[in-house]
C-alpha cells in the first residue's frame, strides 16, 4: 500500500522482462516486482529468497496460470515507473488500488483489504487514535504510501516524517525519535508483536477512506494490458479452490480479505 516518483531509461530495462508486451504462453516466465521491506506481505528471508503473503500468492498465480515466476527487488518509490518502462510485467507488493495511481497502471481485482493503524511506544501517554489524539505528536510513515496521504489529510494537528521504508521509521521509533507511526493494521500488529517491535503497541485502527486507501490492494500491470484479465481469472480460481484460503491460514487468523 505504498506509490512512485523515479524514472528509468525503457529501453535499458525493456530487456529485464522476458513477458511484458507479450502474449502470455504455458511455460513462459511472469516478471513481478516487488518491494522485498514490508513482512509479513514481502520480504527476504536469511537466505536473500522473497516470502510472504504476497509472493505466495503470485507464485498461486503462476501455477495457476501455468507460467513461472520471477521477482525483482525493487524501491517502492519507483515501482511505478519501472513497471512502465518494462523492467516488469506486474507488482505484487501491497500496493492499493487508488484513483490516482489508475491514472497510471491498471489493477487486478483486489488481493486482500486490512485498515491503516497507529502504534506508539508501549510508555506512550496518547490513548486515541485519532487527530485530537495525537495532536503535536511527530508520526512516522513511509513516503509515497496511502498512509502517509491518510495521515495528510485526516491527521492535520500532528507533525508527519517521511521515511523511504517502514523498516526506518520503525527504528526510529523504537529509539524515541517519533512519537508514534502509521501504517497497515497487519504490519504493525505483526511488528509489535515480534522481537523488533517489542518497544512498542498498538494504539487503534483508523476509518478508511475509500479515495485514499482505495479498495484494497491489488496487482498493477501496464495500463490496456491483457494480463490483467489472466490474473484476474487466476484470483478467482484460488479464491474457489481454498489455495487462497491455505496461504491465508499460514500468515492470518483472520480473513484478510476483507470487505
Amino acid at each position: 500500500m505504498r506509490n512512485s516518483t523515479r524514472f528509468f531509461a525503457a529501453a535499458s530495462l525493456a530487456a529485464m522482462s522476458l513477458f511484458a508486451g507479450v502474449a502470455m504462453a504455458e511455460g513462459d516466465t511472469l516478471v513481478i516486482g516487488t518491494d522485498a521491506t514490508y513482512p509479513p506481505f514481502e520480504s527476504l528471508d536469511s537466505a536473500g529468497k522473497f516470502q510472504g503473503f504476497d509472493i505466495d500468492i503470485a507464485n498461486a498465480l503462476c501455477d495457476q496460470m501455468k507460467v513461472k515466476c520471477s521477482f525483482i527487488n525493487q524501491d517502492f518509490d519507483g515501482i511505478i515507473p519501472a513497471l512502465q518502462a518494462k523492467k516488469f510485467d506486474a507488482i505484487v507488493s501491497s500496493m492499493s488500488i487508488t484513483p490516482e495511481r489508475l491514472k497510471s497502471v491498471d489493477f487486478t481485482s483486489k488481493i486482500y483489504n486490512t485498515p491503516p493503524a497507529i502504534a506508539v511506544p508501549k510508555d506512550s501517554t496518547v490513548t486515541e487514535a485519532t487527530d485530537a489524539g495525537l495532536k503535536g505528536k511527530t508520526i512516522g510513515a513511509q513516503s509515497s504510501t496511502t498512509h502517509a496521504n491518510y495521515a495528510t489529510a485526516h491527521l492535520k494537528d500532528v507533525e508527519l516524517k517521511l521515511y523511504p521504508t517502514a523498516d526506518e521509521y520503525k527504528l526510529d521509533i523504537a529509539n524515541g525519535r517519533i512519537d508514534a507511526v502509521i501504517d497497515d493494521v497487519v504490519v504493525l500488529s505483526e511488528w509489535v508483536a515480534s522481537d523488533a517491535g517489542k518497544c512498542c503497541k498498538m494504539l487503534g485502527t483508523l476509518p478508511t477512506d475509500k479515495v485514499i486507501n482505495g479498495e484494497g490492494a491489488g496487482i498493477a500491470v501496464r495500463q490496456g494490458d491483457p494480463l490483467k484479465d489472466k490474473l484476474n481469472t487466476a484470483i478467482a480460481a484460488i479464491r474457489a479452490d481454498g489455495t487462497y484460503k491455505k496461504i491465508q491460514d499460514k500468515y492470518f487468523n483472520f480473513d484478510v480479505y476483507g470487505d
